[in-house]
């Protein structure tokens, strides 16, 4: 469990997030979302290190990372997976060597241990036989399902997945969704996904944190969120005509199934 309390992060005069607190539960898929410049970027930011708020306290599992000393935050460091929005593999790199990197970084494991841990996790995230391939020769979802294997390849306690289904179609869109929550719950991980896919919101939203002006606006699961009053965060989500006639649709299912 990740549990932020109060965080302020300002830029000289300019205030991006204000007192912002919220739980992300472990073995459930935690959404951030909200408008361009809302504060979500920043936010995930400060929660993995790479920012220091001005106030407040970042607890993973009731520790507080801010005071840690930079042996104890590197440790935790190791225990947290990134998805990066472009996959950010490295191009002159195959799939095997995009993934051990990791391993060649902050373990001291033998190459067979580190092929045997690469070959495990290429299967889980269904790439087997792709060893040798460079990112120039795989589709943008298998680069995004390759960026999902190094992000789990130290088996970490923290996943941040940032806008995984840039660029992709929607029907990859929905695997790379599935593929995510599959590992989240499998593995019971604490994960914490920045999106503005609103099919994500809807199919794998367990806890959803809107973000408005650098504010926490609203707070819920993909079933409230249906339901939800808050003119700010409808006027967000149902943007489109078709998002407002899934609200319209789901909300009388939702009726029909009361009587």
């Amino acid at each position: 469990m990740i549990e932020i309390k109060n965080i302020k992060k300002t830029f000289g005069d300019k205030t991006i997030l204000q007192d912002i607190s919220a739980v992300f539960q472990t073995g459930k898929c935690n959404l951030i979302i909200g408008t361009s410049g809302s504060g979500k970027t920043v936010l995930t930011k400060c929660m993995v290190g790479l920012f220091q708020p001005d106030l407040g306290e970042i607890l993973y599992d009731g520790e507080d990372m801010l005071p840690m000393d930079k042996a104890t935050r590197k440790s935790l460091r190791q225990q947290i997976g990134m998805l990066f929005q472009g996959s950010a593999l490295f191009d002159s790199m195959t799939v095997e060597d995009n993934i051990k990197f990791p391993l060649d970084m902050f373990t001291d494991w033998t190459y067979a241990k580190k092929l045997e841990r690469v070959n495990e996790v290429l299967a889980r995230v269904n790439l087997k036989d792709t060893n040798k391939k460079f990112p120039a020769e795989i589709s943008g979802g298998m680069k995004k399902r390759v960026g999902i294997a190094r992000a789990i390849v130290l088996n970490p306690k923290y996943l941040f997945c940032d806008e995984p289904n840039s660029g992709l179609d929607p029907q990859t869109s929905l695997l790379i969704d599935k593929l995510i929550k599959d590992i989240t719950t499998e593995f019971n991980i604490t994960t914490i996904v920045v999106t503005h896919d609103m099919n994500s919101v809807m199919e794998i939203g367990d806890n959803i944190v809107y973000l408005h002006q650098g504010r926490k606006q609203w707070e819920g699961n993909n079933k409230e969120i249906i339901f939800s009053k808050d003119e700010l965060l409808n006027n967000f989500i149902f943007a489109s005509e078709f998002l407002q006639d899934a609200k319209a649709m789901r909300m009388m299912e939702a009726k029909q199934g009361k009587h």
